[in-house]
């Protein structure tokens, strides 16, 4: 049966964690990384991938970070069919985030980050994909309205950077599993998976960026009880 979901975000460390995951004996993912299910109904059939995940020898999972923002009525009905699933979450400083995905939805137009104007950046950043899988607190509170909290792990990525067998076990631990990573492993865990473009976002941008995103993570370490201070002392200076 399907135990685990990995609900985003995009440009968080989902390639990673599923990498890291995959490692484990006891973890599949027999659909692959990025089902795309239940981002997709009504066109996908329901048996066909209950099948998939048939198999109890192991504990199955599904990461899609689209997931993050589905609507409450579909997140219900997940719960309907699957009321112990597992969750985990990979947040990260919203800016970012919204950087991140702007320079591989650049990659995917091929374009090179020179060729594209300020405009171009701030329309991605205000597109509604983006500003949705951004809004951390939204997602959160949709999935905590039907799931018991305690089902979901929230994961911060500045603590995968800096802590990733730790992190690792911990995720190991919330879907059912013991501890499988030790220290010697962290080298392993720190490696780069998946990296992108790794130029630094405009100074032009900043103001618009922040603009976007400051009150949202108030609004969120508020939500959580959470000190989101790592993420505002970075060079994303609040003018």
């Amino acid at each position: 049966m399907l135990n685990f979901l990995c609900i985003g975000a995009q440009k968080s460390g989902t390639t990673w964690l599923y990498e890291a995951l995959l490692r484990h004996p006891k973890v599949a993912f027999p659909g692959g990384k990025e089902v795309h299910f239940w981002n997709n109904l009504p066109d996908r059939d329901l048996q066909q991938y209950m099948n998939v995940f048939s198999n109890d020898d192991y504990i199955n999972g599904d990461i899609t970070p689209a997931y993050g923002f589905l609507p409450l009525s579909v997140i219900q009905k997940i719960y309907n069919l699957f009321p112990y699933l597992r969750l985990i979450y990979l947040i990260r400083d919203p800016r970012e985030r919204a950087w991140s995905s702007a320079k591989m939805a650049l990659g995917r137009s091929e374009m090179t980050i020179d060729e594209a104007s300020d405009q171009w950046f701030i329309d991605h950043f205000m597109s509604k994909g983006s500003r949705a899988r951004g809004d951390y607190k939204t997602c959160i509170h949709q999935w905590r309205s039907v799931f018991p909290s305690e089902q979901l792990l929230i994961v911060d990525y500045e603590n995968i950077k800096s802590n990733p067998t730790l992190i690792m076990n911990n995720i190991l631990h919330h879907v059912g599993l013991d501890c499988f990573y030790e220290k010697m492993d962290e080298e392993l865990l720190m490696r780069k998976v998946f990296e992108g473009d790794r130029a630094s976002i405009r100074a032009s941008l900043v103001p618009v960026i922040n603009d976007i995103y400051l009150d949202q993570i108030d609004s969120l370490g508020d939500y959580l009880q959470k000190d989101f201070s790592a993420w505002l002392q970075k060079h994303y200076e609040k003018k």
